[in-house]
């Protein structure tokens, strides 16, 4: 229990909730906390009064007032979001947590109310001190948020575990343990004070005493004031809106405020949200069982290393010892090293216990909270906090991951002593690591008659000297950028042919190959130059060097791309010419040019590539080998792919897996240099469509230009066409144009791009020819 301690106190006084409210972010904060870090924005900055004022309104201000419109009709009453308040520029200090706390812009005024449901000032605006998302309040100030009753609960509940014995209440100086307990009175009793004021005769001998810690229990059991709305005090919660995610009463149902929204029975989210909690807590209680033995694997390997260290130790000095005086000037040395050895594990096992210790307790603690939350009995409180805490518990069970509970050391010394060597040589004894050792495998051959090109892919194969006896446990494949650059690995693997497919047209590549086994890498092979076709050829061309149909090549689609940024400046050729050197092997082949019609998609370079996580904001979250991409703050944040496009027509595809509360992602392209913590288009380096649930713009440098109906929702598919050729940029959703043509006239190097925030999650699809609506219009031009 006293894990759970921190989930309970408030980030900005330090201590145990009292009275908490629930913001829209979902954390929790005291009322009292709350009004103490109010802060009034100017007049001048807020949304009403440049709407009121009518004059020296942008295009771009009226955008975020229409969207501020769309947030007010599915807000639930949380009023406006972060996203249109001016930062609040008044001094803050700092609260017992570290947490950033900025004071009341001016004392709140004189009213019945109590402090924390006071009348606020209008214009208000409060910051959440954990995720720092800012948002103004409405006319309702603080009472428009929610209390939290079940943090409550959980509260009182660790509060009289956390208290000594039950005491008399009503002792007048030092009260003494009380002995039982009256449930009609509610007070404990000590026996003279039960004798003197709770005697058991007349209307009190009908009472029902019991004993303290039963007393305890009927209290915690007693029912809990039912939950009214926050909009309407009068009535109580009998519905869930599965839209908005809150309970709502049957006054807001008739109002028309959620009319349109699908509506369930109360206690049948209830239930269903305590089972999904449920369920989630058996899988992370299974990680937290298998970080507890894993805990007693790691203390058991201290030991053994322990022991190992003494028993290598003993049998070092031993074989010194039988050595002539000159060994002995050596055996400091060595002792040295193994001791440095023992050091070494140690360190790593206990800093990786501590590591592992820290992380269990914080899961323990999570744990233990989510399990009395779940003993709550208040329906609408507990799906107040039921989905914020089901996406803690699944985000510590992915912190189990792979790897977290493996150890990174062994308990072996994998040292050796040799004593062999004659007396003369003794200044040369050294540890012989590994104890036993086995040479690098032989460089591997390059095959020339199955190495070929075709269009934009490469195929390679290989194979070990025929007199060679070591056997390889792999092959490393590297090829260069096309434009002279550094190798880069694009293949790893016991496979001995490999195609890399998404080249680029018209450009020149190194390749290289080198086996390896336990013992290291061989040394690299002869370079061989490729030569990609040129993109206005047929897609017939390819080197007449056939692959055998009984050996299947292994496909390398997009971790090539994905790895290098490609701009090729070769001039056009009609043939292959590659170099010849003592370490570069040549091919020949003249290509042939077909008569046939030229079907455009044919023409097109098929680009794999994946998102850049080195280039991304660090508050992007990937998977799913880095094509899958959300976000873990409220702002538009920017992400990149890794592939960089020069010239030809390039489309690409993402689907929209996650979207809620009506964000307005943005799909398009940019430098390599764009700003990555603000929308993307907002500055001069990027060009790109931002699209809500309703209708899209197109934007670059801030410019907003062509408004167009039709939004996105979960599920849908936004395509982005780069037809460098013409210079354009047009874009997608689920297969037809939106808008016409976003930019023209964009040229240079330019880089797929995305910016969402948290509540986005899409996934690129690469590779895929483009829209056949395009195709047939640029056939005919």
């Amino acid at each position: 229990m006293e894990e759970m301690e921190e989930e309970l106190k408030c980030p900005v006084c330090g201590s145990f909730y009292r009275e908490p409210i629930i913001l829209p972010c979902s954390h929790n904060i005291c009322q009292a906390c709350a009004r103490n870090i109010l802060v009034q924005t100017p007049e001048s900055e807020s949304p009403q009064s440049r709407r009121a004022s009518g004059s020296g309104v942008s295009d771009y201000d009226y955008l975020d007032l229409d969207k501020m419109s769309l947030y007010s009709e599915a807000d639930s009453g949380y009023g406006s979001y972060g996203g249109f308040a001016s930062a609040p520029t008044t001094p803050c200090q700092k609260s017992p947590n570290g947490v950033r706390v900025f004071p009341p812009a001016m004392p709140p005024p004189a009213t019945h109310l109590s402090p924390a449901l006071a009348s606020v000032p209008r214009n208000s605006c409060i910051t959440c001190p954990q995720c720092h998302r800012s948002l103004i309040l409405d006319d309702r100030g603080l009472r428009g948020f929610p209390k939290n009753r079940v943090l409550e609960g959980v509260i009182d509940r660790y509060q009289q575990s956390k208290a000594a014995a039950l005491k008399c209440q009503l002792c007048e100086k030092a009260p003494k343990e009380a002995t039982v307990m009256c449930e009609q009175c509610d007070v404990f009793y000590c026996d003279p004070c039960r004798l003197r004021c709770h005697p058991p005769r007349g209307p009190l001998a009908k009472h029902r005493l019991v004993p303290p810690a039963q007393g305890r229990v009927s209290r915690r059991l007693s029912p809990r004031k039912v939950s009214t709305c926050t909009d309407h005090e009068l009535e109580n919660h009998s519905m869930y809106c599965v839209q908005c995610k809150m309970p709502v009463c049957y006054q807001c149902l008739e109002e028309g405020k959620h009319s349109s929204h699908e509506v369930k029975a109360l206690g049948a989210m209830w239930k269903l949200h305590k089972s999904q909690l449920s369920q989630a807590l058996n899988g992370l209680s299974d990680r937290a069982k298998e970080a507890k033995e894993f805990l007693v694997q790691l203390r058991n390997m201290v030991q053994q290393i322990q022991e190992n260290s003494v028993e290598f130790e003993a049998c070092l000095v031993a074989q010194c010892d039988a050595l002539i005086d000159a060994l002995n000037r050596r055996k400091a040395q060595l002792l040295a090293r193994v001791n440095k050895e023992h050091e070494h594990k140690l360190k790593v096992v206990r800093d990786q216990i501590s590591h592992c210790t820290v992380k269990l307790r914080q899961t323990t603690g999570l744990m233990e909270y989510c399990l009395e939350v779940i003993k709550e009995n208040d329906p609408s409180g507990f799906l107040q906090i039921s989905d914020a805490l089901i996406r803690r518990v699944h985000l510590t069970e992915d912190q189990w991951g792979k790897g977290t509970l493996t150890p990174r050391m062994t308990t072996d010394f994998d040292l050796s002593l040799d004593n062999s060597p004659l007396l003369q040589s003794i200044h040369q004894l050294d540890f012989v690591q590994m104890k036993t050792s086995s040479p690098v495998p032989a460089t591997p051959i390059l095959q020339l008659e199955e190495c070929c090109t075709h269009n934009n892919s490469a195929t390679l194969s290989w194979k070990q000297p025929p007199l060679s006896t070591v056997p390889a446990e792999g092959y490393i494949l590297e090829l260069d950028d096309g434009n002279g650059g550094q190798f880069r690995e694009v293949y790893v693997g016991k496979e001995t042919m490999c195609t890399v497919d998404g080249l680029h047209f018209n450009s020149t590549y190194n390749a290289r190959i080198k086996a390896f086994n336990k013992t290291g890498v061989s040394q690299y092979s002869k370079t061989l130059v490729l030569q990609t076709s040129e993109d206005t050829d047929s897609e017939e061309q390819t080197v007449p060097f056939p692959v055998p149909s009984e050996r299947l090549p292994l496909r390398r689609m997009s971790p090539f791309s994905s790895t290098l940024n490609l701009q090729p400046s070769f001039p056009r050729r009609s043939y292959f010419d590659f170099r010849s050197s003592p370490h570069q092997l040549s091919l020949h082949s003249s290509l042939q040019s077909l008569n046939a019609p030229v079907d455009i998609k044919k023409l097109l370079a098929v680009a794999w590539f994946a998102f850049d996580p080195g280039s991304a904001h660090s508050d992007i979250i990937f998977s799913n080998d880095n094509l899958t991409v959300t976000c873990s703050s409220y702002d538009d944040r920017v992400v990149l792919g890794k592939t960089g496009f020069s010239k030809g027509v390039h489309y690409w595809e993402l689907t929209v897996d996650r979207y809620d509360n009506h964000p307005d992602p943005a799909f398009g392209v940019a430098r390599n240099n764009v700003m990555k913590d603000v929308m993307l288009g907002k500055d001069d380096k990027a060009w790109a469509m931002y699209v809500d649930n309703n209708r899209s713009w197109f934007m670059h440098n801030n410019s907003h230009t062509n408004r167009t109906e039709g939004g996105i929702t979960k599920g849908a598919t936004i395509g982005v066409l780069l037809d460098l050729n013409r210079k354009t940029l047009t874009f997608f959703i689920n297969d037809e144009q939106q808008g016409p043509i976003a930019f023209e006239n964009v040229e240079g190097l330019f880089f797929p791009a995305v910016s969402l925030n948290r509540n986005v999650q899409v996934t690129l699809h690469t590779g895929i020819p483009v829209p056949d609506c395009y195709s047939s219009r640029a056939s005919i031009a």
